[in-house]
């Protein structure tokens, strides 16, 4: 995935032929990263104690352990390091952790990458972990300040004076939005907006939203959904209900004409997820065989404001230049489903000429993924998305597909607050390989693109006139 930067940072260069008649984007020289397993909870605790049943890795063996997380408690800033702990891993065994918005589990790959790729570490553990249903919620700012002053009055009256001072307003505790701190706005906000942009009617996003629902459920019936570890409950947001029904619903952000509702929104749950991460060399050394070539990824930012959720278009074409492939020549598409609204307006931005040279500084579109290809076993929509686990769903399900399926190559694309993707919205692209039975021939490959919109990097489109521009032309 990362590759040190004296050793080159891309793989795309050295090309050759695989037995499918597809390139391999193997490099000489550079060690191949392979994802060995992947699990999760189902999206409602879980996750690392969960791998090593799976996988069967012993402890000792695991060099480092990195988690992602959005939403952290102040007793855990290092869930990493007290998730390891918990499971049972050795107090020598080094765990941080990171935070990248919705795609903090994809920090936690691409960095057990570079952790591989610079030699430092052989096997690393990666995830994700978010409860969405303990969230700390603090006191109110002026109440913070009064029980700070509180613990530094040294005489009974400047304490007693310090109470005296506390009103009903104190006591209002500050609860969590899941809102850009740069802009203000909520994200269900930025999606009402960005669907109004690019013409996408509610129609269009329930229409959307009922797919990932039945897709999601027809996978569970068959048994697809094959990373979740044995838990209590299996998913349980897959709701496969009607137009109908859905039309319903009334607007959650823009009030009343807005066409985003929770029916075309994904819902916040509780999950951890986890994957094991390996050079090709140890990981054939310990018997195992990799479901994934890891191969290169791209980070993106753009604009908070307008192009907060638009970070899947413009990493995409990235990603896949830097590999010299194709939309032809991916098998799999994984786009996290933030909002329906989000994903048909990012379908249409990659089908647009106008777009392209008018936004992206591009001669000719991105091109649009085949719906046959597209998320067909359900998305964040139906599965739910909890922030900083949803990055190794995204990338198992992808090696998971390409196995059923018979695929070479993959891309998962994922937006993230803050307007990075790997684009949120920040860019991130990742290949991966994988094969029903593990050789060194053919290689499947992934690419993960994700995006937020944090910092603004490379904005093409000027923030104030970006969507009555587009909206003037779709």
């Amino acid at each position: 995935i990362v590759i040190p930067a004296a050793r080159c940072l891309s793989t795309s260069s050295q090309v050759h032929a695989a037995a499918k008649t597809k390139k391999t984007l193997a490099k000489p020289n550079v060690k191949n990263i392979v994802l060995v397993d992947g699990v999760r909870t189902p999206f409602l605790l879980s996750g690392t104690s969960g791998l090593l049943n799976r996988t069967g890795v012993p402890k000792e063996i695991v060099d480092h352990i990195i988690y992602g997380i959005v939403i952290q408690e102040v007793k855990t800033s290092n869930v990493a390091r007290e998730a390891a702990l918990g499971a049972g891993f050795s107090d020598k065994t080094p765990a941080h952790t990171v935070t990248m918005a919705c795609i903090s589990s994809n920090q936690a790959m691409t960095s057990a990458v570079g952790l591989i790729a610079a030699g430092q570490c052989d096997v690393v553990v990666a995830g994700g972990v978010e409860f969405m249903s303990d969230v700390p919620i603090r006191h109110s700012r002026k109440m913070r300040k009064t029980m700070l002053s509180l613990n530094k009055a040294k005489t009974l009256g400047q304490r007693l004076s310090l109470l005296g001072s506390i009103r009903m307003g104190h006591l209002m505790p500050e609860l969590p939005a899941v809102a850009e701190f740069s802009t203000a706005e909520s994200m269900g906000h930025s999606a009402d907006r960005l669907a109004a942009a690019f013409g996408v009617t509610r129609v269009e996003q329930d229409e959307y939203a009922l797919r990932s629902h039945r897709l999601a459920k027809k996978a569970q019936d068959e048994g697809l959904l094959s990373d979740i570890i044995s838990f209590q409950v299996p998913d349980n947001g897959i709701r496969p209900t009607s137009m109908e029904q859905m039309g319903k619903l009334k607007p959650a952000f823009v009030k009343p004409h807005g066409t985003v509702t929770a029916a075309n929104s994904s819902f916040l749950t509780d999950g951890a997820s986890a994957v094991l991460i390996m050079s090709e060399e140890k990981a054939l050394a310990l018997g195992y065989k990799p479901k994934a070539y890891l191969r290169d990824f791209v980070y993106v930012s753009q604009d908070p404001k307008d192009q907060l959720l638009l970070g899947p278009t413009y990493a995409t074409p990235k990603v896949l230049e830097k590999s010299g492939l194709t939309m032809e020549d991916i098998d799999v598409f994984e786009f996290h489903e933030a909002f329906a609204g989000q994903i048909v307006a990012n379908l249409k931005a990659m089908d647009s000429d106008w777009f392209a040279q008018n936004c992206m500084g591009r001669k000719s579109k991105v091109g649009v993924p085949p719906m046959e290809k597209f998320n067909t076993w359900g998305g964040s929509l139906s599965l739910g998305h909890p922030f900083a686990a949803t990055g190794c769903r995204l990338v198992t399900t992808v090696a998971h597909r390409l196995q059923k399926e018979g695929g070479q190559y993959g891309v998962v694309a994922a937006c993230a607050a803050g307007g990075q993707v790997f684009l949120p919205k920040y860019t991130y692209a990742q290949l991966a390989r994988a094969d029903t039975e593990y050789s060194r021939g053919a290689t499947v490959q992934v690419f993960l693109v994700h995006s937020f919109g944090l910092f603004s990097v490379h904005v093409l489109c000027m923030k104030m006139t970006m969507c009555k521009s587009v909206q003037k032309h779709f």
